[in-house]
């Protein structure tokens, strides 16, 4: 008996290990398929949500974007994230080491970024057919998926001379504002030269130091197919010719192509262009407050200097507007911003919405070398914050931003514009008359 009880133990020490291994197995396991299973909740996000930890008065930069660099997998059924994923893989220098040859993805066919620049850029069903629900789509989708896959257009007007004219041949802008325009917007453009605008030595408002400022309108063709248009193209080429300061480019002036004139000003620019210390871009509705922010540059570059002369990193990854971060995709149909969730899926990075964002020249060089990596995207002011993302750089928030415009009550009041640096929308007669009533500070303010 005594022998028969003595085996029994034996045998359960020999069992318990096992036992114990067992339910081990069975933990991992269920942690697993829970951990994979799981989707996490949407957030019911406010549709414009600051960026934590930055304002006017600090120099804090927004919350680092937390994704990583590359996605490790695609997004099924999303048609931007499973591209974008081929793009990330073929540039990840992990997976290819120091060899970044870009392509152009068909899923799975590779053609190079020098065959798409030389071939017609005209509408083509490759990645239609991927798109499950393309034919219930807005045309706006439809054309931007159509041409999606051209970047390279032929530019009507050009301004070669721009940054190098006869009377400033030995100086570099301090400051070039590039503003998106369209060909009728005539006022617009006429409001902001004799207003804001103004190319030329303009001081801050701080009196001293004056700096040198020009300005660019950047235009496509007219989208005939929103209706007939009467023909403006003479009307077009005499305004160039007086002022000195069109691009246009040969393709059409719809909402979803903005994020070509970013990318073709930014191929402009590195070569016309190149040693601008800061670049506004913005649009022709907003009224900006030209000499604060001049001031307010110079004091950024002054800063920098003094505190980080051997670090120059910081100062040529300055970004600055009215930053939105963790705003999800609108998935309203017939809505001006609607992103069917066949084409993206997930959140937009931070980036500065709205009518205007300051960048410095050096990040521009760079936003067009990282943009040639970043699938097109119909939304002009996310692909740049998507840019910026796989740059590892986080825009600067500055509350003087003011995109959504002041409180109604507030708009007629010079003083409280006081520290505004951008507000939107303004018409040309507005921009007019709030520049006769700013040009000198309002007393009592």
């Amino acid at each position: 008996m005594a022998r028969s009880r003595c085996n029994g133990k034996i045998l359960c020490l020999c069992l318990l290990p096992c036992v114990m291994v067992s339910h081990l197995l069975v933990y991992i396991m269920v942690s697993i398929f829970v951990a994979v299973s799981y989707t996490p909740p949407v957030p019911q996000l406010p549709l414009h949500f600051i960026a934590t930890g930055a304002s006017d008065s600090s120099e804090d930069l927004a919350s680092h974007p937390i994704n990583p660099f590359w996605n490790l997998q695609p997004e099924e059924g999303a048609l931007w994230n499973r591209l974008q994923h081929i793009w990330d893989r073929e540039h990840n220098p992990i997976l290819r080491g120091n060899v970044t040859r870009p392509i152009s993805p068909r899923f799975g066919t590779a053609h190079t970024q020098e065959t798409r620049k030389t071939s017609v850029c005209g509408q083509d069903e490759m990645w239609a057919s991927h798109l499950h629900d393309f034919n219930n789509l807005p045309e706006q989708m439809k054309d931007f998926v159509l041409s999606m896959h051209c970047r390279h257009y032929p530019i009507l007007l050009n301004q070669p001379e721009l940054c190098a004219g006869e009377d400033i041949s030995t100086e570099t802008p301090f400051l070039l504002m590039a503003i998106k325009s369209q060909v009728g917007n005539f006022e617009n453009r006429q409001a902001i030269r004799e207003t804001w605008g103004r190319s030329g030595w303009i001081q801050g408002d701080g009196g001293g130091r004056v700096w040198f400022v020009r300005t660019i309108f950047l235009l496509a063709r007219q989208d005939t197919e929103t209706g007939p248009h009467p023909d403006l193209g003479a009307l077009l080429e005499l305004e160039s010719r007086n002022h000195e300061d069109i691009l246009q480019w040969d393709f059409r002036d719809t909402f979803f192509n903005l994020t070509l004139k970013d990318i073709l000003f930014w191929d402009w620019l590195s070569m016309h262009c190149p040693h601008v210390h800061f670049i506004f871009k913005g649009d022709d509705d907003v009224f900006v407050r030209t000499r604060a922010l001049l001031d307010y540059l110079n004091q950024h570059d002054d800063t920098l200097q003094k505190t980080d002369r051997n670090k120059t990193k910081q100062s040529d990854d300055f970004v600055m507007g009215d930053v939105i971060a963790n705003a999800w995709p609108n998935r309203q149909p017939g809505t001006k911003y609607y992103i069917p969730e066949s084409f993206y899926k997930g959140t937009y990075p931070a980036y500065a919405g709205g009518g205007g964002v300051v960048y410095t020249g050096s990040l521009a060089m760079r936003l067009r070398e990282v943009s040639r990596w970043v699938s097109l995207f119909p939304i002009d002011d996310v692909y740049l914050g998507m840019c910026l993302h796989r740059l590892g750089v986080s825009p600067t928030h500055h509350s003087g931003f003011l995109t959504f415009d002041l409180p109604e009550d507030l708009r007629e009041k010079p003083c409280a514009y006081h520290n505004v640096l951008l507000v939107h929308k303004r018409s040309p007669k507005e921009m007019l008359t709030l520049w006769r009533e700013l040009r000198v500070p309002p007393q009592g303010c």
